[in-house]
């Protein structure tokens, strides 16, 4: 690994985890959010290097094909994905929000996927996905 590889090409082309997208490689679309420690980064800013022994969780980590999680299976139902591109990123900041706060408001839910850009749904169906997601896990 090399000191100025950024975590998102380290995750994309060494380790094969192609769910992690790159969109604007600026930060500003968060298309790219991984959970690194607990903690929600765009993972076109950070170097790979500062996140060495740090749990770094994708989308790959996040249920399986056989067991999906609640969040992957709201989103199915709900159909709150159109082109996908986006979805990765969002249930991963949705994942963030729920293990930080079980009951999200509204605009709890808003807020903490506003820094994820999505130009299909308009949100409406991804907030209820989060929001249905919410009270199944509370179960």
């Amino acid at each position: 690994m090399d000191s100025h590889e950024r975590l998102l090409d380290v995750l994309r082309d060494r380790l094969g985890l192609k769910g992690t997208k790159e969109g604007c490689s600026t930060g500003d679309c968060g298309i790219c959010a991984v959970i690194v420690d607990g903690r929600l980064v765009n993972s076109c800013l950070v170097l790979a290097i500062q996140a060495r022994n740090k749990k770094v969780l994708t989308i790959e980590g996040v249920g399986t094909h056989a067991n999906l999680h609640p969040l992957q299976q709201a989103f199915i139902k709900l159909n709150a994905s159109q082109c996908g591109f986006c979805i990765p990123a969002m249930i991963l900041t949705a994942k963030n929000l729920l293990d930080q706060n079980p009951s999200p408001t509204d605009d709890e839910i808003k807020r903490a996927t506003r820094g994820i850009l999505c130009r299909c749904t308009g949100y409406v169906k991804i907030i209820e996905a989060i929001k249905s997601a919410a009270l199944e896990m509370r179960k």
